[in-house]
């Protein structure tokens, strides 16, 4: 069993986890979508709601952001590119290249959104089983046309399940490296390639035995599926979804 990880599923009594599936996906998505357009003011009324409701889920602050740090590598690299790419006053130059202050402002806010989209989907991983996810995908693609919901549905369920298991497989990665000192070498390619072969083997090894595993017990997409019921603390936290969509398109930009 995959150890409890910031990315997994959280046990707990919260607003969030009693939940219909369907209405935490359906919130993500517009959460999501509001948050890669809004600005500074509207990005701090995000924070303020995701940090509340991270409190209330139960997730540990520290292994949070321990293992966020993949995802801080990112939004560096996000807020460097915008920071370089982006016109405006140069603050300084090497050979014609160098940020500036609007570039830095934008890459700021880039970075911003990107981190609160991660921390919106980790509030739903933390709040909802993979078989609710799976059987909330199933019922939101079922009426759309040409699409297997089913096989949709089991994929982004197992998706969910392996994510917890690549991270557990990525720290003992790492620890495994360490223990022989690889992270005492100067170059970083033999560094990167040490962990990331032995990881990537190891990922696709469990998925190959999970394969198998299915297969040899007959399972297909074609499975019973949980009736999901909706009351009204589902409709109110809609509500609110989009009052804070809203308040966000209200608000003043950058």
């Amino acid at each position: 069993m995959a150890e409890l990880t910031a990315f997994g599923y959280h046990p707990g009594a919260s607003i969030l986890h009693r939940l219909d599936p369907r209405f935490k996906l359906g919130g993500l998505i517009a959460a999501s979508l509001t948050v890669l357009d809004s600005g500074i003011a509207a990005l701090g009324l995000w924070s303020a709601a995701c940090a509340i409701l991270l409190v209330k889920t139960g997730v540990s602050m520290p292994r949070l952001l321990r293992e966020l740090r993949y995802f801080g590598v990112l939004i560096l690299f996000v807020f460097v590119a915008r920071a370089l790419s982006a016109g405006g006053d140069p603050l300084v130059r090497f050979w014609g290249i160098g940020p500036s202050r609007q570039g830095m402002m934008e890459g700021a806010v880039a970075g911003w959104r990107l981190g609160l989209v991660v921390l919106l989907g980790l509030l739903l991983m933390a709040t909802t089983r993979s078989w609710q996810v799976k059987a909330a995908v199933e019922s939101l693609l079922r009426p759309v046309p040409f699409i297997p919901h089913k096989r949709a549905a089991t994929m982004i369920g197992l998706l969910l399940r392996f994510i917890p298991q690549i991270l557990t497989a990525a720290r003992e990665t790492a620890d495994a490296q360490r223990a022989r000192c690889i992270g005492n070498r100067r170059n970083p390619v033999f560094r990167l390639v040490k962990l990331t072969v032995p990881l990537l083997r190891k990922i696709f090894l469990d998925a190959d035995r999970l394969a198998v595993a299915m297969d040899a017990r007959c399972y297909t997409e074609d499975r019973s599926t949980p009736l999901l019921a909706a009351a009204a603390g589902d409709w109110a936290f809609l509500a609110a979804v989009g009052a804070l969509s809203a308040i966000a398109w209200i608000l003043p930009g950058l």
